[in-house]
């Protein structure tokens, strides 16, 4: 019996074609991210201190946000360098920067685990739902803390656990189910992989920082149906499509019914609420 084994370089790659594919629709339901994402977003800027004059790395940036509301926070004074490894999901960034009419945000394709970087160049570090698919984390927390500035924080944004998350634990169960596919191994990145009680901050203590502090935020994800939510994370969430490769059209199509059909238990007079929760995580290096 072979022992299956997880493979961090082909993930990366799998993971960097994902969001090249994705990105367009990651641009498009901007709006909706912004919305669903804005509380935690600005907790994480608030417990980063983000003000006029900051220096701010955003790994994983995705199509431009927060990237665009941190360069608003920071200033003329300020600078933002937003990376991702996806060329594609870079492309809006600096569109969305252009719309924005901020001139103080620069991106660059990059693996947040071998940050191409001087040591000590950012006041912050910022990663909104990056840091869970990192394929060592440890190492991407390392990299962050070797680009702050003695003193500087590092604020990152994760989902809690999977029951308080089921607009997309109820998806990744179903798909897991129907496809036939093993628990995720252990070591492997996922969109829980740092929401336990006291895992994030473990993480950031051994990575080496200090003065840690946690918040969590309720998050729900707010649509006019469930219909929309599947829509939504089938034209967003490449992993999800990933997850669904081994079965045929009609097989795929029969897994998004069922799950549509689950998560309607979350509409009601005012449309779609899926239950997500987050954490944000603070430390300073």
């Amino acid at each position: 019996m072979t022992t299956q084994t997880f493979d961090p370089t082909r993930y990366k790659e799998t993971t960097r074609q994902q969001w090249q594919n994705a990105a367009e629709a990651w641009h498009r339901w901007g709006p909706v991210l912004k919305e669903w994402l804005g509380r935690a977003t600005e907790a994480m800027l608030n417990l980063a201190q983000a003000g006029p004059g900051s220096r701010v790395l955003d790994v994983a940036a995705g199509a431009g946000e927060p990237a665009v509301t941190i360069a608003k926070r920071v200033g003329p004074t300020g600078y933002v360098l937003a990376t991702d490894i996806s060329s594609n999901i870079l492309e809006y960034a600096k569109a969305a920067a252009r719309t924005a009419g901020v001139s103080n945000l620069e991106t660059r394709v990059m693996d947040g685990e071998n940050l191409d970087l001087p040591d000590a160049g950012f006041d912050i570090v910022t990663s909104r739902v990056g840091l869970i698919y990192f394929p060592n984390q440890q190492r991407a927390l390392s990299e962050m803390r070797r680009v702050l500035k003695p003193g500087g924080r590092v604020a990152a944004i994760v989902y809690t656990t999977p029951e308080r998350n089921q607009f997309f634990s109820v998806p990744v169960s179903i798909i897991r189910r129907k496809a036939q596919l093993p628990p995720p191994l252990p070591g492997q990145p996922g969109p829980f992989s740092l929401g336990g009680p006291g895992v994030l901050e473990e993480a950031y203590r051994r990575a080496g920082f200090r003065n840690i502090h946690t918040q969590v935020v309720d998050a729900p994800l707010g649509l006019p149906s469930a219909a929309q939510c599947v829509q939504f994370e089938r034209e967003s969430f490449g992993a999800l499509h990933q997850m669904l490769s081994g079965l045929s059209q009609g097989e795929q199509e029969a897994v998004w019914q069922e799950i549509e059909g689950e998560l309607k238990q979350f509409e009601g007079p005012q449309g779609f609420r899926g239950p997500c929760e987050l954490i944000v995580g603070v430390g300073v290096a």
